[in-house]
């Protein structure tokens, strides 16, 4: 494996600012590359897609490229790609398109390891019509999202069945295919989160066997676009569509209005930045991805090991959660200072990070704001170890 972090850092001007980014939970900073590729398509001429003419021409490959590069990062079919302008305005529309279908007593499951954004879109739905929630719970200690619940949890009025890949809060990757297992005898469509996963993560829609995963951009420096991947053409051909073209077919029936083609130029990019992370990936885009998201993936995991092991050594500081399978995100309480004052010293010390007041959300669930709430550290493809030693010499200050 060949993940040279030094060669990556130097992709990324916005590292010239000089602080070090551990924000990984608001996305990831933008690669040169995707920059360029956005400011060169706004400047080419677009136009709508369906005319004779090299403009519209232009826009019609857009989407194309698009959708083909969304399909090798998750290993589907690009028939099967929606593109949007982001992953909660997606996610919502699939929701809704389901809804229709559901009647007062049906049932969705969804898990308190995820975001707020892959949960209000259910909620909201099934209130609509008159469906009932039910919801997997986290262990407190580990943050695990324990797979052998969903055995009880689903049934025969289970609609869907929706769960994060990893946790953008405290890392945990939850058993999926488990989950996926117990949905599928009892008929339940599987909706996977893959949105922080996919950075750090190899992804196969395929052998996963979820039915739609959710991915976005920004979470690996990309645009702001998101898209839904079905594993199944089929399937997308039986969702009521929102489109608001009655002809509509395929991807198009989940897309409104025109798309955004710089972004989803500087999309196509960000896909190639991810298949180029490990200098010795060869082969298709796809082949390149699987293996550079593979280094990706050992190297951070080395990096979390060091960041995880020395928090743990500093008694002032409570690390949450301690889960077997993780991505690169991590959150911590200090003793006796509340989270919004702990992430204010981190920046007067030129280190960026996220508080949450654990008064929602998965830090509810675990109770985070009776501790003064949690401090959220996101790695990214750029982060290294010198920056893991600056934060732990930052925290150990902190007494």
């Amino acid at each position: 494996m060949a993940f040279d972090v030094a060669r990556i850092r130097g992709l990324f001007p916005a590292l010239g600012d000089g602080w070090i980014h551990f924000d990984g939970a608001a996305g990831m900073l933008v690669p040169e590359q995707v920059a360029s590729a956005v400011s060169t398509a706004m400047r080419a001429p677009v136009s709508g897609p369906g005319g004779a003419f090299p403009a519209s021409q232009r826009a019609e490959s857009i989407v194309t490229a698009a959708r083909r590069a969304v399909a090798d990062l998750v290993g589907a079919d690009p028939a099967t790609v929606v593109l949007g302008p982001s992953a909660p305005v997606l996610l919502r529309r699939l929701v809704d398109a389901l809804a229709e279908r559901w009647t007062i007593g049906d049932e969705v499951v969804v898990s308190r390891l995820d975001e707020e954004a892959n949960i209000a879109p259910w909620r909201r739905a099934a209130k609509r019509v008159g469906a009932v929630v039910r919801w997997s719970e986290i262990d407190i200690e580990t943050c695990e999202l324990p797979a052998w619940q969903y055995e009880n949890l689903v049934s025969a009025r289970t609609k869907a069945v929706s769960v994060t890949l990893a946790s953008g809060s405290v890392g945990t990757r939850p058993d999926v295919p488990t989950v996926i297992e117990f949905a599928k005898r009892v008929g339940a469509l599987v909706v996977v989160d893959a949105t922080y996963a996919a950075p750090f993560v190899p992804l196969d829609l395929q052998e996963l066997g979820a039915d739609v995963m959710v991915v976005s951009a920004p979470s690996w420096g990309g645009p702001a676009v998101g898209a839904l991947v079905f594993r199944d053409p089929e399937l997308l051909e039986r969702i009521s569509s929102v489109s608001l073209d009655p002809a509509a077919t395929g991807p198009a029936r989940l897309e409104l209005g025109p798309h955004a083609y710089p972004l989803l130029a500087g999309l196509i990019a960000s896909i190639d930045y991810l298949a180029g992370l490990d200098d010795a990936a060869t082969g298709s885009r796809r082949e390149r991805l699987v293996t550079s998201l593979g280094s990706a993936k050992s190297y951070h995991a080395g990096l979390l090991a060091q960041l995880s092991t020395e928090l743990r050594s500093l008694r002032h500081i409570m690390v949450i959660g301690d889960a077997m399978r993780r991505i690169p995100a991590l959150a911590f309480a200090v003793a006796g200072a509340k989270s919004s004052q702990v992430a204010e010293y981190l920046a007067s010390q030129g280190l960026c990070a996220f508080a949450d007041d654990g008064t929602s959300g998965v830090f509810a669930s675990l109770g985070v704001g009776e501790v003064g709430g949690a401090v959220r550290i996101g790695l990214a493809h750029y982060s290294n170890v010198f920056e893991i030693n600056q934060l732990v010499r930052v925290l150990e200050e902190l007494r």
